[in-house]
């Protein structure tokens, strides 16, 4: 029985329909359009792309530049135009607006925008990094070293240095060089530094203060860690002399006018000052003798604070005391142990004597006080040296006490009476003193008995 030629079809062998399969299987479609760089973006006009970073965050745009190297190189072209630096370099550094869009503070915001240009030009050399950046932040009067008509009151170089914290973070030490002689050449701090190092203290008020707010808010940034701190600090001191550092490190670190800003330089010579006034310098000088600081040795920074202590002038011997209190445990042995090394016992002691007078002012315990003293007593190399210095310590609290005495009884009284006052707290200082060591005597005899 035959069927109908109507209804037959052709067999195709199985192993041709297979080949068929495979081959339809395997190969694409030749129409259908190869992947782009811009994703679904590559569809939009380049005005509607620039138009939507309008209603990105900082932070989303940042991570937006992630995504490829092309999309990278279309932000940092937006970065360059009008719009986009009116968008991102924000200007009202003198009035902190409550609300942003990304929901911080200008401050927030540049330090988003740092981490923006990091991640856009990744890709570059740092010296073309740094040319971009520069072009990119040229607009901003605030970010100059002679900027702002009113420096004290503007945000501006604080905002430069956030930006360039999370800019340069991880980088290494060569590329943190450039950046800071690119600053350097580009804000002529060299020259500025010169001429306040070199002339006389407060002759150069306006100078003095924006190279402080220059070296504070965009070298020394706030929020740095130690170790980066402790790098730009070590550049901006190490090219000068020590007498230039110890200048440099007054006018950045020391105390100021709560009227002006400017530094105030006889406030060490005039009178005792407070904690306050110095916890700057003793902070920096605590990060120089830190691991952090590893071009600085131990007597680099022992004489630092040696020259310190003239500038302008010979400084109060109680200030000088109460500086190495605040420095640290460290550094306040190793400063007192040079004095004993170099056989200045007489200065020691004086020294020692007002260490003790700070501690029962500012309420340190006294115990403290004593127990630096053995420790100090231990770098003599002979019972006679040791003993002189014990003998000198009681001398110049005798001396002290009897040139107190006579400042109240002639009558030198201001409107603090700190005359009557010196002479109370240095008898309690020394009845204090000597009863932590009676403590120490005796506990030490009834423990061999």
């Amino acid at each position: 029985m035959t069927s109908s030629a109507g209804s037959s079809r052709p067999s195709v062998p199985r192993q041709r329909q297979r080949r068929s399969r495979r081959r339809c299987g395997r190969t694409p479609a030749r129409d259908s359009p190869a992947p782009s760089a811009l994703g679904d973006f590559q569809t939009l006009p380049l005005e509607i792309f620039q138009m939507v970073l309008n209603y990105l965050s900082v932070k989303d745009i940042s991570m937006l530049s992630m995504v490829s190297k092309t999309i990278s190189g279309r932000l940092v072209n937006y970065i360059s135009t009008s719009s986009g630096s009116r968008r991102l370099l924000l200007q009202d550094f003198h009035q902190e607006l409550p609300a942003r869009r990304e929901g911080g503070s200008i401050l927030e915001h540049y330090r988003a925008l740092g981490l923006l240009l990091k991640r856009c030009t990744l890709l570059l050399p740092t010296r073309d990094r740094l040319k971009y950046v520069h072009k990119v932040l040229s607009g901003v009067s605030c970010f100059k070293l002679n900027g702002c008509a009113s420096p004290l009151h503007c945000l501006g170089l604080q905002c430069y240095g956030v930006f360039l914290q999370i800019l340069t973070a991880g980088w290494d030490e060569l590329e943190c060089h450039r950046v800071f002689n690119f600053l350097w050449d580009l804000s002529n701090l060299g020259r500025k530094v010169q001429t306040v190092v070199s002339s006389k203290p407060g002759s150069a008020r306006r100078l003095e203060l924006r190279i402080r707010l220059f070296c504070r808010g965009v070298l020394l940034s706030p929020g740095s860690r130690r170790s980066d701190s402790a790098f730009w600090l070590t550049r901006i001191l190490k090219p000068w002399p020590m007498v230039n550092q110890a200048r440099l490190l007054y006018i950045i670190f020391g105390p100021v006018s709560s009227r002006d800003g400017h530094v105030v330089w006889q406030k060490m010579i005039e009178g005792p000052t407070d904690e306050t006034s110095l916890k700057g310098l003793a902070d920096a000088i605590k990060l120089l003798y830190g691991t952090e600081a590893r071009e600085w040795t131990a007597d680099d920074v022992i004489s630092l604070v040696d020259e310190l202590s003239v500038v302008p002038q010979e400084w109060l011997m109680e200030n000088n005391a109460r500086l190495l209190l605040l420095s640290g445990n460290s550094i306040c042995f190793t400063f007192l142990a040079s004095k004993a090394v170099n056989g200045r016992a007489v200065e020691l002691a004086r020294l020692m004597v007002f260490m003790v007078l700070v501690c029962e002012k500012d309420l340190y315990c006294m115990d403290w006080a004593v127990k630096m003293m053995q420790k100090v007593c231990k770098v003599f190399s002979s019972p006679w040296e040791r003993n002189n210095f014990l003998q000198c310590l009681e001398n110049s609290f005798a001396r002290m006490l009897m040139d107190m005495l006579q400042a109240v009884l002639a009558g030198e009284r201001d409107e603090e009476d700190s005359s009557f006052l010196n002479l109370f707290h240095l008898m309690n200082a020394q009845a204090n003193f000597h009863k932590e060591i009676l403590y120490l005597a005796m506990g030490s005899s009834s423990s061999t008995s």
